[in-house]
């Protein structure tokens, strides 16, 4: 399924002038940028639409009787997470991910993040050493 959609939105793309597969084929670090770029912004936008899905001004009245951060449109916040992940993949595309590559590397970092875990992650150590050998 994860293929399946990374498929479909690479059609989607298409239609508004990003080839994620030609891309891919033929990868133009600049071109790659622009895309990178447009999707980041609307990543970005997603988010914040995401966030006015909940009660998040601290000086609104829902907040003040203690309902600060609840979910008051919880259709729309899928709604918006579906939005952030048309835009996740675009944004996978954009580097030259596809489902695969995409799925690979998660798993890597999926084990570098439950190794921090084990270590007591503090940030006050991090580094970002554990995440060079995450590679295609």
């Amino acid at each position: 399924m994860f293929k399946e959609l990374f498929d479909k939105q690479a059609e989607l793309n298409q239609r508004t002038g990003f080839d994620a597969k030609a891309l891919r084929a033929n990868f133009d670090p600049k071109q790659a940028g622009v895309w990178l770029n447009n999707y980041i912004a609307a990543m970005s936008n997603e988010l914040e639409e995401l966030r006015d899905c909940t009660f998040w001004k601290h000086w609104c009245k829902e907040a003040k009787e203690g309902r600060r951060f609840e979910i008051n449109d919880l259709q729309n916040a899928r709604v918006e997470v579906i939005d952030m992940l048309f835009f996740w993949i675009s944004l996978a595309q954009c580097v030259g991910l596809d489902a695969e590559d995409a799925f690979n590397l998660y798993m890597q970092k999926l084990r570098v993040n439950h190794a921090r875990q084990d270590k007591n992650y503090a940030m006050s150590a991090k580094t970002e050493d554990d995440n060079k050998n995450i590679v295609l």
